[in-house]
């Protein structure tokens, strides 16, 4: 079931006896598992009947005798587990699972690690409650979420901006749901939009001097500018590290030399195959255009290399600023 459906589910008081919250992407586990905690049952009513353990801190036995317990002078009680991957002989809690307690709503949230889908225990989860799986978005995914989840707020922001709160915090979904919730305190009262200027000014991010625009550069060829931004880099590199434009630089050259062997350019199949948002297909063209096939692989040779020596191998003493400016200059010649 998605998100969404659980959600409404859990609105309309449709309850099941086992939430099995999992995946990569902590962001929908902790808002499923915050909703039941703070939606289910009453202040008064929590209390008595909602328990919240931590894996490495609790077993298998006490978690039973918990989930066997009935509520006091309610209709259910709610027992989370967070951190639930940190549970000592997890596949014995199958004893439980399979005749769970129907008054007992029993969350369990196994962050990060996959579960091994061919186990009874798993198989019975599915068969007894709720299995949730949290992927990760891919980064061609992330600009749209953005746009979706501050539209639900009630506000708008320029698709640039997206790409911009995209290219700095990556896919992390909490990370920019706390940035995005920065920026929304931040506009003057009755203001809606969020624009990049704001961005700049509250989470430090620059408009003009940051990877994104650096990348724009190298397409166009703009020697003028993307040396401007190489030297911000320079004086700036707390905010503005080496492998993280080493990353950037990368899997864009990576995914222009991809380009030349994609039969189908179609928009729809270029941006499903190069795995990016539809709104950056003019850059990987523009791209294609300037650079050929033995160009990139070229260049990708230096990024790899450049990589090893902001690492310290072959190099023991020229700063990171020097390295791009190093870089920048063997790709645009």
């Amino acid at each position: 079931m998605t998100y969404e459906q659980i959600i409404s589910d859990l609105k309309n008081k449709k309850y099941k006896p086992i939430y099995f919250l999992s995946g990569e992407e902590p962001y929908y586990i902790d808002k499923i598992s915050d909703f039941i905690s703070n939606n289910v049952l009453t202040e008064t009513e929590k209390a008595f009947n909602q328990t919240i353990v931590y894996g490495k801190d609790t077993d298998v036995n006490n978690l039973i005798t918990l989930a066997r317990r009935f509520p006091m002078m309610a209709n259910q009680q709610v027992i989370i587990i967070k951190e639930a991957q940190e549970l000592k002989d997890f596949d014995t809690l199958i004893h439980y699972v399979e005749k769970p307690l129907k008054s007992t709503i029993l969350v369990i949230n196994y962050k990060y690690k996959k579960p091994d889908s061919r186990k009874k225990i798993f198989k019975t989860i599915n068969e007894k409650g709720f299995n949730f799986n949290s992927k990760k978005l891919y980064d061609n995914q992330v600009p749209d979420w953005i746009l979706n989840y501050v539209k639900s707020k009630g506000y708008t922001i320029e698709i640039n901006s997206t790409m911009l709160l995209n290219e700095y915090l990556g896919n992390n979904l909490s990370k920019i749901v706390n940035e995005i919730n920065k920026l929304i305190i931040a506009l003057p009262e009755g203001n809606k939009h969020i624009t990049s200027q704001l961005i700049e000014r509250y989470i430090g991010i620059s408009k003009e001097y940051n990877n994104f625009e650096l990348q724009k550069a190298l397409i166009q060829k703009n020697a003028n500018k993307a040396y401007k931004i190489v030297n911000y880099f320079g004086q700036n590199q707390k905010n503005n590290p080496f492998p993280l434009t080493i990353i950037t630089l990368y899997n864009f050259f990576s995914k222009v030399l991809t380009w030349y062997f994609i039969k189908d350019k179609s928009p729809k199949n270029m941006a499903s195959k190069l795995k990016v948002h539809s709104f950056y297909l003019k850059d990987y063209e523009t791209g294609a255009r300037q650079y050929n096939p033995s160009k990139l692989v070229e260049i990708i040779g230096y990024l790899k290399q450049y990589d090893l020596k902001s690492k310290g191998v072959g190099n023991t003493s020229i700063p990171h600023g020097e390295l791009l400016k190093e870089l920048v200059s063997k790709i645009l010649n």
